[in-house]
Formats: C-alpha cells, sequence, structure tokens
C-alpha cells in the first residue's frame, strides 16, 4: 500500500519522496518547508546598547541576508567592530573614526548592506543622496539636514543619535570632474559640499532644529565625534585612473623618436584602488583623508542573482511564498522560473534591482487571480508561467 504525506496528503510515486516516522509520514518538500519555517522563527542577534559583535559575528549575520561581496563584508566588519569598540572603550589614546568609502556598480548591494548592518547593531541609519546635497544659501538640501534626518531616526534620541550611522550615496556625482575631457561639476554641488561636510564627517557640534513644525522646533546641538558615516558610488571610470597609475611606462629611443610602450601588469584593478585614486577622481585631498577605509563590491554574476533570488532569508521568492501563505496557497518557483528571472535580470544591468522589477511585473496578474480561487492549495511558477498569458 502506497505512503501517504500525513501534512499535504500526497502519495509517494516516482516523484514524491515519503519519510516514514514512528506514527506519521512527510513528503520531501513539507520536510523543506518546516525547516524553513523553524530557520526563519529563529532570532537574529540584536546588538545590544554598549556591547560589540566581534568581526565575524557581524560578517555571519551580513552572510544571512547579503550574497557574495565577501571582500567589503569583511572590511565593513572590522571597521563597524573598530569604530563602536572605540566609542564604548576607556583608552586614554584618542582612537580616530573609521569613515567608509564604498565603491560598486548599480544593484550591488552598496545600500543594502547599509541597511542591514543597521539593523544589526540596533542603531538608526539615515540614507541621503548626494545629489540633493548644496551648499547654505542655495536651493536644495544643505549637510545639516543629514542630522535633522537621523535624529529623527532616533526618535529625537539625542544619545541614540550621536551613536548611528549615515551613508551618503552617489557620491561620486560629487566629484569636481574637470579632468580629461569630462564634464564639469557646478561648485554648489559639487566640491563645495565636500567643503561643507568636512567638519560634520570628522567631529563637530552641529546646532539643528528638533521638532516637526518649523515655529515650535527648538535649536538642539548634536555632536558627529562618534557618527560613522559611509559614502557610497559607482565611481566610473576610476579603474582607468588605476590602470595608469600601475601601469609600469618603458620608453624605447630610436634616433630622435620617441616611443612609450605601456606594460600591463595582470591585477584587478578594482581591488588596488586607493585614496589617491578618488584624488584624482575629482575629491579634495582633505575630504579622503577623512574616510580612510575603502571596500570595493563586485560586479553581481548571474550565480550571484539567482542565490541572491532564493538563498537570504528575506530574499524574492520568499517574500511573495509568505504573502501566498496569507491566503492559504503554497506557492513553489520551479528552477526554470528562476533562471528566466535571472537572465531577463542581468539583461538589465541595473544588478540586484532587476530582480524584483522582472518578478513584480510578471506575478501581478496571478497576484490577481489567485486569491480569487479558493480551492487552489498550491501552484507552481514555470518559465511558462512568466512567458505565457495567464490561466489557472
Amino acid at each position: 500500500m502506497p505512503k501517504h504525506c500525513s501534512f499535504c496528503g500526497r502519495t509517494e510515486n516516482t516523484n514524491v519522496e515519503i519519510l516514514e516516522g514512528v506514527e506519521a509520514t512527510i513528503c520531501r518538500e513539507c520536510a523543506l518547508a518546516s525547516l524553513e519555517t523553524f530557520d526563519e522563527s529563529t532570532e537574529d542577534i540584536i546588538l545590544q546598547p554598549n556591547a560589540v559583535l566581534k568581526p565575524h559575528q557581524i560578517k555571519e549575520q551580513l552572510d544571512k541576508y547579503v550574497i557574495g561581496q565577501e571582500d567589503a563584508k569583511k572590511i565593513l566588519s572590522v571597521a563597524v567592530y573598530n569604530h563602536y569598540k572605540r566609542i564604548h572603550s576607556k583608552s586614554k589614546v584618542d582612537i580616530q573614526k573609521t569613515n567608509v568609502m564604498m565603491l560598486g556598480e548599480t544593484g550591488s548591494g552598496k545600500t543594502y548592506l547599509m541597511q542591514t548592518l543597521a539593523k544589526i547593531l540596533n542603531v538608526p541609519l539615515v540614507i541621503v543622496d548626494a545629489t540633493s546635497l548644496t551648499e547654505a544659501g542655495y536651493v536644495g538640501e544643505d549637510v545639516e539636514s543629514i542630522l535633522e534626518k537621523l535624529l529623527k531616526k532616533a526618535n529625537n534620541d539625542i544619545e541614540r543619535a550621536q551613536k548611528g550611522i549615515v551613508y551618503i550615496d552617489e557620491i561620486d556625482k560629487l566629484a569636481n570632474q574637470t579632468k580629461d575631457g569630462r564634464k564639469s561639476t557646478k561648485d554648489i554641488s559639487g566640491e563645495g559640499v565636500q567643503q561643507a561636510l568636512l567638519k560634520m564627517i570628522e567631529d563637530s557640534e552641529v546646532t539643528i532644529g528638533l521638532g516637526e513644525s518649523m515655529m515650535s522646533k527648538r535649536k538642539v546641538l548634536l555632536q558627529t565625534k562618534n557618527i560613522l558615516f559611509v559614502c557610497g558610488g559607482a565611481f566610473v571610470g576610476i579603474q582607468d585612473l588605476v590602470k595608469n597609475r600601475l601601469t609600469p611606462q618603458k620608453s624605447m629611443n630610436i634616433g630622435f623618436q620617441s616611443t612609450i610602450h605601456k606594460i600591463e601588469p595582470t591585477v584587478e584593478y578594482d581591488k588596488e584602488i586607493s585614496q589617491q585614486d578618488i584624488i584624482e577622481f575629482g575629491f579634495i585631498p582633505e575630504f579622503v583623508g577623512r574616510i580612510p577605509v575603502i571596500a570595493t563590491l563586485n560586479p553581481l554574476t548571474k550565480e550571484d542573482l539567482s542565490q541572491i533570488l532564493v538563498k537570504p532569508k528575506n530574499s524574492i521568492i520568499k517574500q511573495y511564498q509568505a504573502l501566498f501563505r496569507m491566503d492559504g496557497v503554497k506557492l513553489t518557483f520551479h528552477q526554470s522560473a528562476i533562471e528566466y528571472i535571472v537572465e531577463e535580470a542581468f539583461k538589465k544591468k541595473v544588478g540586484a534591482r532587476g530582480l524584483r522589477g522582472v518578478i513584480e511585473r510578471k506575478m501581478n496578474e496571478l497576484m490577481f487571480e489567485l486569491p480569487k480561487q479558493s480551492d487552489i492549495k498550491s501552484y507552481v511558477i514555470t518559465k511558462e508561467t512568466l512567458t505565457n498569458p495567464f490561466h489557472l
């Protein structure tokens, strides 16, 4: 007599494997689903006030959510560990801050890394776009508005805000790019903002408004000494600057003519980016000097995108499965569907951001129709489901 799964009722056959227990049986899919449920219920390690996770513990937590980028995760883990250890220690030595510069193409995970890190550390995080910042007196946001947002994220708790994280995205757009024919940037949103950020990033006391209404705002003093600043950007073209710096030149003189031959070394230029290259890119030395740590993120491969789709604790697929589970439907993604989503996202060349764009567009009809069908308890998404007109 064929065995039946005690959970879903499916019968054992060549496609359904059944494991028999003392008083019940379970199929492979139900066993995996149960394991996933138990795994999701496990609480993450959340850093308590005045406690400091070791670098390997920080990275272990990041690994649950962020696929790949091993070097960047290690660099960030060490930098964050040193930063908060410095805050909580009582050393007589004045240890300087370890602000971080992250370089990586669009969709490589810079912002997501910072969001995950802030969650692990249990500190307020504010994310600002550098392109919206201007010098004081011009239309736009001045740099002091960053700290106002941080204080708001900390629920107006000044002490907590003073140990928060500020992530300035698109920082490369502030470069004064006037060399090699690159387009020049106006001073009010380029070098001028770099100058305005200098003191804030290192150590200063900034007076900001506390309160929702302009009329009821009161002035408070915020100390930036223990705020970790992380800047991120794509820095398109910086690899060429690294290449020119690292490529030795050999001069061959023949008569009155001199020919220069470049001997190209075998190096990964992304891993050789230095503060000197960032200055050459268009940043003032004083600004770069305040951000000593450089973390470079790698471009995402198709394999990376495939793992991002299914592996992290809050992967896109797991989010959809949770949504359908609320309607009593068990949703499964066939490998053909995963490969199709990855292929379409890879074509867009926007990294992990492309995954959600593809799956949202393709799943919309299913999300509209499936909740109508109360008799459907499970559904398998295949490539055909995503490429053909939807039919139940």
